[in-house]
């Protein structure tokens, strides 16, 4: 072995060594009715992976993207399912570099949710279907678009003008009409520590 052939294997050993320690990266991706409670979750989730973990997270908020990667998009059919596919890119790549991903996107369609589970990989991507009934949602109304969407101010408001598809092999369902944020959070952990994708937090 020369001397250059020498210092790419020293490199790609130092770089798969960095690898190895690093801790995992997987998104979790978060899909229900809007108002079902995924953003309030996905608050509580990021701060307790953080300080009680140690771990690096990232909130891809659907409203969020919106403002600045999906811009273009409208609320066709079409175009929510480019939005997920540019969401999922995301979660990829945040994902393989060892970030935690906290997608929190309405994505009413199974079709995308497949999608996303191919883009960033079956083995660190974790679906959790955020159950709230319609009417539930509706009482809560954070930001008035149900009403809104009832005055015929919103078109294509999913649950209303637009469908949502309930996922049929979801990794975990949360039902947030039965519990507060913080118990589903825990919920949530507890699953992550259960599939070997979340260690216990080490004692100080």
């Amino acid at each position: 072995m020369n001397e250059l052939e020498m210092k790419t294997a020293n490199t790609e050993s130092n770089e798969t060594r960095v690898e190895n320690s690093r801790p995992k990266g997987f998104t979790i991706w978060m899909t229900g009715l809007p108002g079902s409670g995924k953003t309030t979750i996905a608050g509580i989730l990021k701060s307790r992976l953080e300080n009680e973990h140690g771990r690096f997270v990232e909130i891809l908020d659907g409203d969020e993207v919106r403002k600045g990667l999906s811009r273009d998009l409208g609320l066709s059919k079409e175009d929510r399912e480019e939005h997920a596919r540019r969401v999922s890119y995301l979660a990829k790549v945040l994902s393989r570099n060892g970030v935690v991903s906290i997608v929190a996107l309405i994505s009413p369609y199974r079709v995308s949710r497949a999608s996303a589970k191919e883009v960033v990989g079956s083995d660190r991507f974790v679906e959790v279907y955020v159950k709230a009934s319609l009417a539930a949602c509706e009482k809560r109304d954070p930001k008035g678009l149900y009403a809104k969407a009832r005055r015929g101010e919103i078109n294509n408001m999913t649950g209303v003008q637009d469908p949502y598809e309930e996922p049929l092999s979801q990794d975990l369902t949360i039902d947030t009409e039965s519990g507060p944020a913080g118990h589903s959070a825990e919920i949530l952990l507890q699953h992550l520590g259960r599939v070997g994708l979340l260690r216990a937090p080490e004692n100080h």
